[in-house]
């Protein structure tokens, strides 16, 4: 069984791969299935919401990178812990929270959850380090 900061991981990669449905959908929705399995969509022709959606996926395709390697750098360290498997189910729950947040276009809040995931980060890092 996952455990840990490996569950967080595993849970994070699985956001990471049910987030392009939504916007994807309505892009096909819009333009046609035809069209929208044979070009790289331009999101200019999606609403608001799906636009940031989509951006919220890129976001969290680029954190997600780091936030592996630091989770398996942990695990492979020996550095695992209770403060570096809360520190990881930070990082999913701020991500969770950036995405709805992002995609529902609410002001003043999607800075603060992707701090919050990025200190997430941070502490991993200084786990290792130290």
């Amino acid at each position: 069984m996952v455990t840990g900061e490996m569950f967080w991981l595993a849970l994070t990669v699985g956001l990471c791969l049910i987030i392009w449905i939504p916007y994807t959908a309505l892009y096909g929705g819009i333009v046609g299935v035809k069209s929208g399995t044979t070009d790289v969509p331009p999101t200019a022709k999606l609403p608001d919401w799906a636009q940031r959606c989509h951006r919220a996926h890129m976001n969290l395709i680029e954190t997600l990178i780091p936030f592996a390697t630091l989770v398996i750098m942990i695990k492979v360290l020996g550095k695992s812990d209770a403060a570096t498997a809360i520190a990881a189910a930070t990082f999913f729950g701020a991500r969770v929270v950036h995405v709805v947040v992002y995609t529902m276009g609410v002001p003043f809040l999607r800075t603060p959850a992707f701090a919050v995931s990025w200190l997430a980060c941070l502490y991993l890092l200084w786990q290792i380090l130290g």
